[in-house]
């Protein structure tokens, strides 16, 4: 098997920063409440993306400044734990 990346370095980011997460769920009401429930009163910009060929999946953009590395892996593993999220990239 062939390696196409084998880079080990750690992203750098300067915190705080604006981070964007794309969730990817049923319907958009139900990824909104996720949001809501995740992020509680955060200032934060939430914008639909796209909706799959089927109409199966849609998807959002959410965009909110993280304070830290911490912060930012713990709402990403909040959403993608949340029932109304199916994935975040």
């Amino acid at each position: 098997m062939e390696i196409l990346n084998d880079r080990t370095d750690k992203l750098e980011l300067a915190y705080p920063c604006s981070w964007s997460y794309k969730l990817i769920g049923h319907e958009k009401e139900a990824i909104q409440k996720a949001i809501r429930e995740v992020i509680l009163e955060r200032e934060h910009n939430v914008a639909h993306s796209n909706v799959s060929k089927t109409g199966k999946y849609t998807s959002m953009n959410l965009d909110l400044l993280v304070h830290n590395e911490e912060d930012r892996n713990f709402i990403f593993q909040a959403l993608k734990d949340h029932q109304n999220i199916r994935m975040v990239l």
